[in-house]
């Protein structure tokens, strides 16, 4: 790539930076990424935040009186590295973040409900669906960043806290790969029946989304559609150090 043609796609990430963040979710190109999410299980909306709002949510991670609890994820044999979710109120970016997000992912995840034969429904806005869940006694907010350093990793895992969850979740990549840390690659699997599990690994740059399946989601078959059970994970960082803002829509019991 040329210096100009850098210099162009730098330029053009900050103007997808420049509005408010509910302006930067409705931008996304919507139909792609429900199109994504029908074929793969995750979709690549991005740049969704700016390198100033990454940098203010790493250096965020040490203050303590906004978050709920720490994990240790050696302690738990979730792997290595360490995360924290924050406390209600949340931050003013991941209210509005968890918020505007929320109704574009609600119409995609009633589809797959359908498909899948599931008696559910989730309502229109977050606000109205945190009300279901804290009826279940899912009321501790459960948005985190995660935080890994060189030798760190996360096992593959599904992010299920209760009876109500939402089958959707968006994470955002704090730091720069290849500057800030090398290896820390964001790693799905496909569960898929009487056949072999698959795997991908998802590219990201700072300040990127990625938008991905939960727990299960529904693949066209021959004979109708069929459920394949999702996890995501994150690799051994091999050196540096590697943040995650996690967007989890359902509270936790």
């Amino acid at each position: 790539m040329t210096d100009s043609a850098q210099s162009s796609r730098s330029r053009s990430a900050d103007l997808a930076c420049a509005g408010t963040i509910g302006a930067r979710v409705a931008g996304f190109d919507w139909d792609r990424l429900y199109d994504e999410l029908d074929e793969r299980g995750y979709a690549l909306p991005g740049k969704l935040l700016s390198p100033q709002e990454c940098e203010r949510l790493v250096e965020d991670y040490d203050r303590e009186s906004i978050y709920r609890s720490r994990v240790v994820m050696k302690r738990h044999n979730f792997g290595l590295g360490e995360y924290r979710y924050f406390s209600y109120p949340l931050p003013g970016l991941i209210a509005r973040l968890r918020a505007a997000a929320y109704p574009f992912l609600a119409p995609l995840a009633n589809r797959w409900a359908a498909r899948m034969k599931q008696n559910l429904r989730y309502p229109e806005d977050l606000e109205s669906f945190l009300a279901d869940c804290h009826a279940q006694d899912q009321e501790r907010p459960t948005p985190l960043i995660l935080k890994y350093a060189a030798g760190d990793y996360n096992c593959l895992h599904q992010d299920l806290y209760g009876a109500t969850s939402f089958p959707l979740q968006l994470a955002v990549l704090l730091n720069e790969p290849g500057r800030d840390f090398e290896g820390g690659e964001f790693v799905l699997t496909e569960q898929r029946p009487r056949m072999q599990s698959r795997a991908e690994v998802v590219p990201l740059k700072r300040g990127e989304a990625v938008i991905f399946c939960v727990n299960e989601r529904p693949v066209q078959g021959a004979r109708g559609d069929y459920r394949v059970k999702m996890r995501h994970g994150v690799s051994r960082i091999r050196h540096g150090n590697r943040h995650t803002l996690g967007v989890i829509f359902h509270d936790a019991s």
